[in-house]
């Protein structure tokens, strides 16, 4: 699996891939080195990080799903626990969704969707701290 951050302030490559060409680029990089998921989070989980709107996400999200399902055979998952994320990405292709957190919100917007060929996934990452405010959740 291959991590493919576009956000501005992605805490493991310091936004280097927040541009569409940056992002095609480097999915092919990491298709070509052996990747065949390519992981794409349009919001960074860095403690501290400012909660992002959906469209803003969306915005982020959606054109590097739809260029690399164009151009590569390749799983795409897609880290969010917002539901228009969830269900605008798998009308891209965006097949497979996973979150550190908010699961059961991911979840039931998985199960809305209609489609049932994307995944859900889950991880527990221990106590985490909302996005704004930094209280334990």
């Amino acid at each position: 699996m291959g991590i493919l951050n576009v956000t501005p302030d992605s805490f493991s490559d310091g936004g280097a891939h927040n541009s569409l060409i940056e992002a095609v680029k480097h999915a092919n990089l990491m298709i070509n080195a052996g990747a065949t998921i390519i992981d794409i989070g349009g919001e960074s989980a860095r403690p501290g990080a400012a909660e992002v709107s959906v469209e803003e996400e969306l915005a982020r999200v959606i054109p590097v799903v739809e260029a690399i399902a164009q151009r590569f055979e390749v799983w795409i998952s897609v880290d969010t626990s917002k539901a228009e994320v969830i269900r605008q990405s798998a009308k891209g292709r965006g097949a497979y969704h996973q979150r550190y957190s908010f699961a059961d919100r991911a979840r039931r917007a998985a199960g809305r969707r209609g489609n049932r060929t994307a995944g859900v996934s889950d991880a527990y990452a221990g106590t985490t701290k909302n996005h704004a405010g930094g209280a334990e959740v």
